[in-house]
């Protein structure tokens, strides 16, 4: 590689940095919270020149690295990113110092197991994302499992070891359906090498996949992402993992391993399987919409602050799906950006709930009253996401929604028309319960008990390090809400190229995307 290799430096990066901190002397807890902000700051600083120098015009994969890894049956080391891939890597390396800043306090036992398990799995998201042979991406998505499964059943709550194995349990069936579809595709592939075949992506997507076994590639695909979005009825898994894991564990879940699914499904799904895509699209928009308003109203009958975010993700998530499979490249540019904005919203949604569980040690929304009297700028921030998580115009969410909807609208050919209308209930109903809690928790007159949090002491608003978290999470929100541009402009091309692809085998026609 005659190139200097970032996009290796981004995902190992961390993994060195997990391996050393395993050499730290017990008793060094402040030295290793330091050690994990250093590390995952200076991968946050080298992932930077990804936004900087990448060619939004540019379709293919760029930044590309490839060594052989197994060359006698075709599998490769092979890394890229693309418009795709671009906004979820810099999501992922944006978010770690952030929530490795957040735990500062409120991970005590076993900090070294921690941070190594943390950086460990940023290893893995990175990877997830930047993978292009399928055996390697395979390798990254397992991968995943096991540092969130320890995140869960070592630092969760009462239930975790519960959470920690349902989680596990259904992904890794998923996983397995997943793998043999690869090995499918790995055998349809006829390229020089000794076995003949090959796990190259780019290759693999070069390969006409006859119309009757799209159909089931794509089930195998689609069931393996889809637990993991999780869509509707595959969501169950989650309101547990969610309400067990500690605040890291949440906003990781939610910011990031949520994404694999719905990123799974641009990657490959749509452009290995088109023909299937296309007649899939029914099913899927209706498990959309379903999940959409189930979502919203189960958040809004939960009494758990904590597990209301959860199943709100179910509901968010059921948008993004629904985008995805309008396949209007308005509609595919909003769910990319949603995938975004979901991340940066419902991550900061759950450390806020995190800040308020470790001053008042309970998440139930009747306990309190009169928050905003005893912590103002906490409220402010609560605020300001809870309005991105609405879609209020001015916020990241209004930016994400409108486009899915708008691209849902004019998927006429699909007659997806009356699924829009249903997903713009659901986004109604989002405003009605966050609105609903802020209400109860913020506003109203202080409650005796939450005003002394049961240990006679006194609800305090957040600290400088606290605000540190939040504000650059305010500052994105705000900026994808006023100046979404750079972040379209990014995404535009390859999303382009992903929708003309199942246009041209489909054949079904391309709209305009937008301007």
């Amino acid at each position: 590689m005659d190139q200097f290799p970032l996009l290796s430096t981004l995902i190992f990066l961390p993994l060195i940095g997990a391996v050393v901190a395993l050499f730290f002397p017990r008793g060094n807890e402040l030295w290793l919270r330091v050690w994990a902000l250093f590390v995952s700051v200076v991968v946050f600083l080298f992932s930077v020149p990804l936004w900087f120098s990448f060619d939004a015009a540019e379709v293919g994969f760029q930044f590309v690295e490839v060594l052989p890894w197994v060359p006698e049956v075709g599998i490769d080391y092979r890394v890229g990113v693309d418009g795709i891939s671009l906004l979820l890597v810099l999501l992922t390396t944006f978010l770690m110092p952030i929530v490795i800043l957040s735990t500062w306090n409120s991970i005590e036992q076993r900090v070294k197991e921690f941070v190594s398990v943390a950086l460990l799995l940023e290893t893995a998201m990175i990877g997830t994302f930047l993978a292009l042979d399928l055996f390697l991406f395979f390798i990254f998505w397992e991968l995943m499992l096991v540092p969130m499964y320890f995140l869960i059943g070592v630092w969760g709550g009462p239930r975790r070891i519960y959470a920690a194995v349902k989680f596990f349990l259904y992904t890794m069936a998923g996983s397995a359906l997943m793998l043999v579809a690869m090995m499918a595709l790995y055998f349809l592939t006829s390229v020089p090498t000794a076995s003949g075949h090959t796990f190259n992506l780019l290759e693999i997507l070069r390969i006409p996949v006859p119309s009757d076994l799209q159909v089931w590639l794509f089930a195998a695909f689609a069931i393996a992402f889809a637990i993991k979005v999780p869509m509707f009825p595959f969501h169950t898994w989650l309101p547990d993992a969610h309400v067990e894991a500690p605040t890291s564990g949440s906003v990781i879940l939610a910011a990031v391993l949520l994404k694999m699914g719905t990123y799974g499904f641009l990657r490959f799904c749509l452009p290995l399987f088109p023909q299937a895509v296309v007649a899939a699209v029914p099913l899927i928009a209706l498990l959309s919409v379903i999940g959409i308003v189930y979502g919203a109203l189960v958040a809004a009958m939960q009494r758990d602050v904590k597990k209301l975010v959860a199943y709100s993700s179910v509901s968010h998530l059921g948008l993004v799906m629904l985008g995805i499979f309008a396949l209007t490249p308005i509609a595919l540019q909003g769910s990319l950006l949603q995938m975004v904005n979901h991340g940066i919203s419902t991550g900061a949604l759950f450390l806020l709930v995190g800040m308020l569980y470790e001053r008042a040690h309970t998440r139930i929304i009747d306990d309190f009253g009169g928050v905003a009297k005893l912590m103002p700028v906490f409220a402010a921030f609560f605020l300001l996401v809870m309005f991105s998580s609405v879609g209020l115009p001015g916020t990241n969410g209004f930016v994400g929604e409108f486009l899915i909807l708008l691209g849902t609208f004019e998927a006429a050919a699909l007659n997806l028309q009356i699924y829009a209308v249903v997903a713009a209930s659901g986004v109604i109903l989002g405003a009605v319960y966050l609105l609903w809690t802020y209400q109860r928790v913020m506003q109203g007159p202080v409650r005796e008990h939450v005003g002394t949090n049961g240990h006679g002491l006194r609800l305090t608003d957040i600290n400088a390090r606290e605000i540190a978290v939040l504000v650059p999470l305010a500052i994105i929100i705000l900026w994808i809400g006023f100046y979404p541009k750079p972040f379209l402009d990014r995404t535009a091309a390859s999303l382009n190229a992903v929708g003309q692809r199942v246009a041209a085998e489909s054949g079904r026609p391309v709209l305009a995307g937008p301007r």
